[in-house]
């Protein structure tokens, strides 16, 4: 019998189990710059259903998370007309780590440094199951879209543009 890989605790599993989230855990090899794409792939599911976590900004330089399918790419127009802002950017990396304790490319929503809005594009929440990072580069949880309004509390959105 196989030995199941063990994997250490992460600020987002934390998180999940402290809210009684149940999840599934997805080691992956990680690949610098792969993305979604190579997640998926190694995982044997729809990219689709892989859900990217973006450290975006406002105008004042205000953090704010970004779910959207690992297809897809985000309007920052469209986001920033529906959240009331100027304009929304993507952080540089540093600035990212810092506001939410994680790497890029091993950002999560759940367990972040500092709390931030989260806003989802709406069609996420409608999937029976998504694959989002669990804080670690090369590794993803499966959990029920529904369970992210236990632990987070977010903003539905319409701002996915198709990759």
């Amino acid at each position: 019998m196989a030995k199941k890989e063990h994997i250490s605790e992460t600020q987002a599993t934390q998180c999940l189990r402290k809210h009684g989230i149940a999840f599934s855990e997805h080691p992956y090899a990680y690949e610098e710059h792969g993305g979604t794409a190579v997640s998926a792939q190694a995982l044997g599911v729809d990219e689709h259903c892989v859900v990217k976590t973006l450290v975006m900004q406002d105008e004042a330089a205000k953090p704010l998370i970004v779910l959207m399918h690992g297809d897809r790419k985000v309007s920052t127009k469209n986001l920033a007309r529906q959240i009331g802002c100027k304009s929304v950017a993507p952080c540089k990396p540093e600035v990212a780590n810092r506001h939410s304790g994680y790497l890029v490319g091993g950002t999560s929503p759940f367990g972040t440094k500092k709390t931030m809005p989260v806003y989802v594009e709406h069609s996420i929440l409608a999937l029976d199951k998504i694959y989002i990072n669990g804080g670690r580069r090369g590794y993803l949880v499966g959990i029920d879209p529904k369970a992210i309004a236990t632990v987070l509390t977010i903003q539905s959105v319409d701002c996915a543009l198709d990759d």
